[in-house]
C-alpha cells in the first residue's frame, strides 16, 4: 500500500512539474513575466523565491494539478510600465506557444522515459506462442503453439523485428483497435523453416482493449510447460495426488503441449455448475502414470469454470530487449506517436459509441498500476510514467475550453478572424467545458471502483 502511494505521488508530481515546465519555460522566453509556478493545489507546503527572479514557486497540499500564474490584464490592473510583460498583450503565435508548451513537454517526457527504457534495457517474455483459444483467429489461421514470432506488420505496413512478446502483443493492440490483419513471419515449434500468418483482425468487433480482446484474437501469453506448481492445501490438485514439478501430457484425449492450453483445460472442465472428472497422464521422475483429477467448481466474472488450486505453467522464458543509442531513441518517438494516436482513436471511438466508455480510467486504476509497475522495478515504472505522460499530453491537447486545446482552439479562431471570442462566449464555453470534464471524470472514477472493487 505504501508503495502505491509513493508511486503514484511521484508519478502525479513529476507529470505535472513536466507540464507546468513547459508553459513557464516557454512563458519566460516569450517575456512574459510570470508571478508563481505551482505544483498542487490547495495549501502550500512549501514555497520559495529566488533572488531576482519574479517567480514564486509552490508545492500545494492536493497534487492533483498545477498551474503557472502569470501577468495578465483580464485578472488584475498591469502597471503601464509592465504591460509588455503581460500574457495578454503578447502576438499571436507566442500565446499559442506557451499554452501548446505544456503538452509538448509531457510529449518530450514521454519520449525521454521510452528511451531510457530501451537503452537500459528491460527483461521480457519471449515471442513464443502458446496454444491458441479454440475457434479464435489464430487458431483459424493455422497457429498450433510453440511458434517463434520472429517479425510482424500491420496492413500496408513493412515488417518489422519481434524481439519480445510485448513487442507482438502492442502490435496485435493496434491492429485489432484499428481493424487491421496483422501479417506474422513465425518459425515453427520444430525449429526449421519459416513461414507467413495472416490473422485477420479486421473480422473482430471491439469496444475495449481488455483481456476478451486477446482471447478473441487468441494470442492470450507466451508459451510455458504444462507443469504443475506450487500446490494448495486442501485443493483439487492436492485431492487427486498431483505434486509440484509433475509434467502434464494429457488431460482425456487432448494432448496437453503447454501451460496455457492446459489452463483452458481446467477451466472448461465443468458441465453446467457440475466439474467433471479427467484422466490426466502426467510425467513424474522419468515415469508416466495417470491420475483422476476433479476440479473445483467456482464463479470468475458470473461464468462457473474449473479450478484445482495449484500454479500451472513454468515462467516463460525471456529475454533482454535493448537497443543502441539512436535506436533507441527513434524508438522512443515512435513509440509515443503510435500511442498518442491510438490514444485519439480511442477517445474518437467512445464519443461516437464505437467504443466502450469502460476504457476511460481515473486516479484510483493509475495509482494501482503505478504500484504494480514500481513493484516491478524501475524499467517498468519509466515505461508506465511514459505512457501516462503521453496520456496527459494527448488529453491536454483535447478542444475542450478548460484544457490547453480549448485555448489554442481559440487562438484559431482569432488567427482566422482577427479577434477574439468575446467574453460571453468565452464563459459559455468554460461552463461547458468544465461540465464535459467533470462527466469524463466522474465516468472514469466509477470504471475505476468497478475494475477494483466490483
Amino acid at each position: 500500500m505504501l508503495l502505491t502511494v509513493v508511486a503514484f505521488v511521484v508519478a502525479l508530481g513529476l507529470l505535472i512539474a513536466v507540464h507546468e515546465y513547459g508553459h513557464y519555460r516557454v512563458a519566460v522566453a516569450c517575456g512574459v513575466k510570470v508571478l508563481r509556478f505551482s505544483v498542487g493545489f490547495g495549501k502550500p507546503l512549501l514555497r520559495w523565491q529566488p533572488q531576482g527572479s519574479p517567480t514564486e514557486f509552490v508545492i500545494g497540499a492536493v497534487p492533483l494539478g498545477g498551474y503557472v500564474r502569470m501577468l495578465d490584464e483580464r485578472e488584475a490592473p498591469v502597471a503601464d510600465e509592465e504591460r509588455h510583460l503581460a500574457f495578454n498583450t503578447q502576438p499571436l503565435r507566442s500565446r499559442a506557444a506557451i499554452v501548446a508548451a505544456g503538452p509538448a513537454a509531457n510529449l518530450l517526457l514521454a519520449i525521454a522515459l521510452y528511451a531510457a527504457v530501451n537503452w537500459s534495457g528491460v527483461e521480457e517474455p519471449k515471442a513464443y506462442l502458446a496454444s491458441p483459444v479454440a475457434g479464435s483467429i489464430a487458431q483459424r489461421a493455422g497457429l498450433q503453439g510453440g511458434e517463434l514470432v520472429l517479425s510482424a506488420a500491420l496492413a500496408g505496413e513493412e515488417a518489422e523485428p519481434v524481439r519480445s512478446f510485448e513487442d507482438l502483443r502492442w502490435t496485435l493492440t493496434r491492429g485489432a483497435l484499428d481493424g487491421d490483419n496483422v501479417r506474422l513471419e513465425v518459425q515453427p515449434a520444430a525449429g526449421s523453416g519459416r513461414r507467413q500468418v495472416l490473422l485477420e483482425l479486421s473480422q473482430i468487433e471491439t469496444r475495449e482493449a481488455d483481456a476478451q480482446l486477446f482471447r478473441k484474437i487468441g494470442i492470450v501469453g507466451p508459451w510455458t510447460r504444462p507443469v504443475i506448481g506450487e500446490v494448495m492445501a486442501g485443493g483439487a490438485a492436492e485431492r487427486a495426488g498431483l505434486r509440484q514439478g509433475d509434467v502434464v501430457r494429457q488431460v482425456g484425449a487432448t494432448v496437453v503441449v503447454d501451460g496455457q492450453q492446459l489452463r483452458d483445460v481446467i477451466r472448461s472442465s465443468v458441465r453446467g455448475s457440475q466439474p467433471l472428472t479427467q484422466t490426466w497422464l502426467v510425467e513424474r521422475g522419468g515415469r508416466t502414470q495417470s491420475v483422476q483429477v476433479t476440479p473445483d467448481a467456482q464463479q470468475d466474472a458470473g461464468t462457473t469454470v474449473g479450478r484445482i488450486a495449484a500454479y500451472v505453467g513454468t515462467p516463460p522464458e525471456f529475454v533482454t530487449v535493448r537497443y543502441g543509442p539512436l535506436e533507441g531513441l527513434w524508438n522512443g518517438i515512435v513509440r509515443t506517436w503510435d500511442v498518442s494516436l491510438l490514444t485519439l482513436k480511442m477517445m474518437g471511438r467512445m464519443v461516437i459509441g464505437e467504443a466502450s466508455i469502460k476504457n476511460l480510467s481515473g486516479p484510483l486504476t493509475i495509482a494501482d498500476y503505478a504500484g504494480r509497475s514500481a513493484s516491478m522495478g524501475l524499467t517498468q515504472y519509466l515505461a508506465f510514467l511514459a505512457l501516462i505522460s503521453v496520456s496527459l499530453g494527448v488529453l491536454n491537447l483535447l478542444p475542450l475550453p478548460v484544457l490547453d486545446g480549448g485555448h489554442l482552439m481559440y487562438y484559431l479562431w482569432e488567427g482566422v478572424t482577427g479577434r477574439g471570442v468575446s467574453e460571453a462566449w468565452m464563459e459559455r464555453l468554460q461552463r461547458g467545458g468544465v461540465a464535459v470534464l467533470l462527466l469524463m471524470m466522474s465516468i472514469a472514477l466509477f470504471n475505476d471502483v468497478t475494475r477494483l472493487f466490483g
